[in-house]
């Protein structure tokens, strides 16, 4: 037992970094790559925490996945090895379960009514609901509205969608909701879509329009369908074992400067939806809108299955009753 305390001990100094007479590095983790809105959010966040502390605390990033994917960084901020994480909020459904919400299908009306609910009660309930897992909760970020894309015929319905081969995330959810649009939700690391788009062993894909850009996929699936099927946002975690060591003032500052690290990543994310449109477009790719009703009558089997808690029921509801 001694020697495991002693490695937890370890595993808290590592995460605070290179302790010198006073200064705190923190570690942070994140699997995008420099100039993502994301990463540069936190680099953002790290310059002003060195303000607030006059110097005293700042922000190390390692990003590109250098520390493992989202599983492994999550995993690692739990027992104090990172001190901070920036993940997707779905790989935290089954270790929070409130986080749930946000993450189901049509469940925001738009990118305001998202941005109203994040930024109010609601939201700061759903981030409190991690600290028993271990996770004090800062902000969340914007990771856009994500869309159908297929390679061989445009969908405009839902029963186009139906019979359609399309790549989702390796998650439950995902694979229910693609599901109940009547297609064949086929699971696989994101890396391998191009080349399964390509060879026509996927007919399509789903993600917003950064990642439809950056991954090249407008050249192998033109047919982008403006489903919004999902907000789902980001989150950025803190480690309570790690947090528990800092003092008030130290916490009030982190608290502030993630505050205002959200507007800085907002302005980002929208300039780079706009210029991800912009290229997708020159590239002949043809943007689609669709009869979104016909989707959203769809997902009830969906709630059904993940929404079976009445308190998540209620928080669906309050969700959908915020203007």
């Amino acid at each position: 037992m001694k020697f495991k305390h002693h490695l937890m001990m370890l595993a808290a100094s590592l995460a605070l970094g290179p302790l010198a007479a006073q200064a705190t590095e923190f570690r942070s983790a994140d699997i995008h790559p420099d100039g993502y809105p994301t990463v540069e959010a936190v680099k953002f966040l790290g310059e002003r925490l060195k303000q607030l502390t006059q110097g005293k605390d700042s922000v190390k990033i390692y990003n590109n996945s250098s520390l493992g994917n989202e599983k492994d960084t999550i995993e690692q901020t739990k027992i104090g090895a990172l001190a901070m994480v920036r993940v997707n909020i779905a790989p935290m459904n089954n270790i929070c379960p409130a986080t749930q919400v946000p993450t189901m299908p049509f469940l925001f009306r738009s990118k305001e009514h998202l941005r109203a609910v994040l930024d109010g009660p609601i939201g700061e309930e759903i981030l409190k609901s991690c600290e028993p897992q271990g996770f004090i909760g800062l902000a969340y970020y914007d990771s856009g509205a994500r869309n159908l894309y297929t390679a061989r015929k445009p969908v405009r319905t839902l029963a186009d969608a139906k019979g359609l081969k399309i790549r989702v995330q390796q998650s439950d959810l995902w694979v229910a909701l693609l599901e109940a649009m009547g297609a064949n939700a086929t699971p696989m690391p994101f890396g391998e879509v191009y080349t399964a788009l390509k060879t026509g062993l996927v007919d399509g894909a789903e993600n917003n329009y950064p990642s439809f850009e950056s991954s090249r996929h407008f050249e192998v699936a033109k047919y982008f369908s403006l489903t919004e099927h999902s907000m789902a946002p980001e989150m950025l975690l803190f480690s309570k074992r790690v947090w528990d060591k800092l003092t008030p003032e130290e916490q009030v500052a982190l608290r502030q400067a993630a505050k205002e690290s959200v507007p800085y990543m907002r302005k980002l994310w929208d300039e780079r939806e706009a210029k991800s449109l912009a290229t997708v477009k020159a590239g002949g790719a043809e943007i689609i809108t669709v009869d979104k009703a016909s989707f959203q009558n769809a997902m009830k089997p969906v709630y059904d299955k993940f929404i079976t808690d009445p308190k998540l029921k209620d928080l669906v509801r309050r969700v959908q009753e915020t203007k």
